[in-house]
């Protein structure tokens, strides 16, 4: 009787696991044929960073010299985490919390505060508009170009040698418009 009940327990247990063990006996249910969905590909943007939205390349070439690679920072102004590409003229021991000369400073918020970061930014600055480029964008008056787009809020500051360069920060904006 012992025997019949650890038996019972057996297969019951058996039946419970998944895979070969249960498969064990021999016996199997017909295959369902289910055309499989393709699982959807994510956003890109569930995968950028302020260090993958602007590459190092294109932060080199913004300031029209090599960069390091990008070395974070905390990005106060948007809530954010910074992205800074320094060029050879930075200055020793640059720290990437601040703003600094030659240098490419990245900032990319996403989430529900992308928004509230934007424009709290905006309201603070002499926001000039820019046409064409996300769902929003503005030049800050003096250092930067921010872009909203969906849910996400890209701010790009290009600190050169001689400067800053509006142009420079609009075009990596553009750049890095695809990767939001």
């Amino acid at each position: 009787m012992r025997r019949l009940a650890i038996v019972v327990m057996l297969v019951a247990l058996a039946m419970l696991l998944p895979g070969p063990l249960a498969g064990a006996s021999g016996h199997r249910p017909p295959a369902k044929h289910h055309k499989s969905k393709p699982k959807p590909k994510p956003k890109a943007s569930a995968l950028a960073t302020s260090c993958t939205v602007v590459t190092q390349a294109e932060a080199g070439a913004a300031l029209g010299q090599s960069v390091t690679t990008g070395v974070l920072g905390h990005a106060t102004v948007e809530g954010g985490l910074a992205c800074v590409y320094y060029g050879p003229s930075a200055p020793p021991g640059a720290s990437p919390d601040v703003p600094s000369p030659d240098s490419v400073r990245v900032v990319l918020v996403t989430g529900t505060d992308a928004l509230k970061w934007f424009n709290d930014y905006k309201g603070k600055v002499h926001a000039q508009a820019i046409s064409g480029l996300g769902d929003q964008a503005y030049y800050d008056g003096y250092a930067s170009v921010s872009v909203l787009k969906g849910n996400e809020y890209l701010r790009v500051a290009v600190a050169g040698p001689t400067g800053i360069s509006m142009s420079a920060e609009e075009q990596l904006a553009r750049d890095a418009l695809p990767r939001m």
